[in-house]
């Protein structure tokens, strides 16, 4: 990716050690020195690659200098947030968000919606959902969110059936029909694509499709459906930088006609402008 640091899940221990001591942060951090570049974290696909765009194309002229820093986790982006590594970050969702404020004691905002990437079910060994065998395994993303949305997604497509009023916080636990008897593997999100040639199929977040060559909308099983999903990835900065001038250009450029048509060429339907 041009004009990226990319950042892996090596850091992801040290960045939790330390969250806590660098949650206030210092007059001089990247949210706070207004005159210095926006650095936004962002997950490689698509996320990295519009900031990318943005940077290449119009921020020049609006007058924003953007810097792009790509994290391969769910949880780095929103403590470098927090602590001030970064002045902004786009990869998650509200109700990620919503959680991860809850349990981690962050205090991270939305500041605009931009896209939505269908969450999906892939296989390596069938073709159609209806073809999973009785006991096959299925891999979920293991974070609380993501995990409940794979439920869902099975759920509305006929695999199994959950408790009534659930929602994203469903786990395997919250299965009260199973007639396929299906099993589950809960993997760090990142890795459900990785998994696909050693369970029968696999519940993967669309960036993580995407960047393992997957095509959501041709690949996928059964595909997450756009029409009221509440699942759109989102700017996000620390509560407090909302009125930067910065996050507000930037929050004007991800949502012009420009990327809009950037996302439609580029990926075709597996990531979905909600602008």
């Amino acid at each position: 990716m041009r004009n990226t640091a990319k950042i892996t899940t090596a850091v992801l221990a040290a960045g939790a050690l330390t969250f806590g001591l660098t949650a206030c942060g210092s007059d001089q951090d990247a949210a706070s020195d207004g005159s210095g570049p926006l650095i936004v974290a962002a997950s490689p696909v698509p996320h990295a690659e519009i900031l990318t765009f943005v940077k290449d194309n119009l921020a020049e002229k609006a007058g924003l200098d953007l810097e792009v820093k790509e994290f391969t986790d769910y949880v780095t982006p929103n403590t470098a947030t927090e602590d001030g590594s970064v002045g902004a970050n786009f990869f998650q969702t509200q109700p990620y968000l919503d959680d991860f404020n809850k349990k981690n004691g962050t205090h991270i905002v939305s500041v605009v919606d931009v896209h939505l990437e269908p969450l999906g079910l892939y296989s390596h060994k069938v073709k159609k959902a209806d073809e999973l065998k009785s006991g096959a395994t299925i891999a979920l993303p293991n974070d609380t969110v993501n995990e409940g949305r794979a439920l869902q997604l099975l759920a509305a497509n006929g695999l199994l059936t959950l408790k009534d009023g659930v929602g994203t916080a469903a786990t395997p636990a919250d299965i009260t029909e199973n007639p396929k008897k299906l099993k589950f593997k809960e993997l760090e999100a990142a890795q459900t694509p990785r998994s696909l040639d050693d369970v029968d199929a696999a519940v993967v977040n669309g960036n993580y499709a995407i960047e393992a060559d997957l095509k959501p909308a041709e690949d996928a099983l059964v595909l997450e459906s756009a029409e009221g999903n509440p699942n759109v990835n989102l700017l996000a900065v620390k509560e407090g930088q909302e009125d930067d001038p910065r996050v507000k250009k930037l929050a004007d450029l991800l949502t012009s006609p420009e990327v809009k048509k950037f996302i439609e060429d580029k990926y075709a339907g597996s990531v979905i402008a909600s602008f």
